[in-house]
């Protein structure tokens, strides 16, 4: 989806921005509970507590992405079409490897919901949320997603950066509009009269 309709461009935007507040949020509780409750070694004082937390954490982290997960690929597949369109002096190297990294996580964020998909479809119909057999492989889900999220909290803000640089600048000339100039040896034209 390289011409994407404006609005709903916008609108993932939008809720693009939205994760990377609550993604901030979520982790600054989190730091803020972990330096609270681990000891100077940084083990916790209670691990069934703090293992609680941390999986709120993630749930919390998937949750909040959640509102975009059927839209990234097209916000990073737009930010990399309009990478790829903007002057070089309008670039920051680290973008495209940001892109990148958007690309592998959200890769990993698929496979991981396809894989709970999967293993939800096999759950007996008594495993419900809030039943251990449905919680459990959830939890363990979100856990391994974590990082991915993390990745996209982390680099996620490259692709409203490029958005708002091509907003603002002029894309670079492609081939189809660059002046064909005339190769050596070409005779030149005469001027009209």
């Amino acid at each position: 989806m390289t011409n994407p309709d404006p609005r709903t461009h916008q609108r993932l935007l939008s809720q693009l921005t939205v994760y990377l507040l609550e993604a901030e949020q979520i982790l600054t509780a989190w730091d803020t509970y972990s330096d609270q409750h681990t000891g100077p070694d940084g083990w916790p004082h209670d691990e069934t507590a703090y293992g609680f937390r941390q999986a709120q954490r993630d749930a919390d982290t998937w949750r909040s992405f959640n509102r975009i997960r059927s839209g990234a690929n097209d916000l990073v597949a737009i930010a990399e079409a309009q990478l790829h369109k903007l002057p070089e002096q309008h670039v920051h190297p680290r973008w495209a490897w940001q892109i990148s990294s958007l690309y592998n996580a959200l890769g990993r964020l698929t496979t991981l919901q396809s894989e709970w998909l999967d293993l939800r479809a096999t759950l007996p119909a008594s495993a419900r949320p809030g039943a251990e057999e449905y919680d459990g492989p959830l939890a363990g889900r979100n856990a391994e997603a974590w990082h991915y999220l993390d990745e996209w909290s982390l680099h996620g803000r490259a692709v409203l950066d490029i958005n708002t640089v091509s907003r603002r600048t002029k894309p670079r000339p492609s081939a189809a509009h660059a002046p064909v100039l005339p190769g050596p040896g070409a005779t030149r034209a005469k001027p009209r009269r």
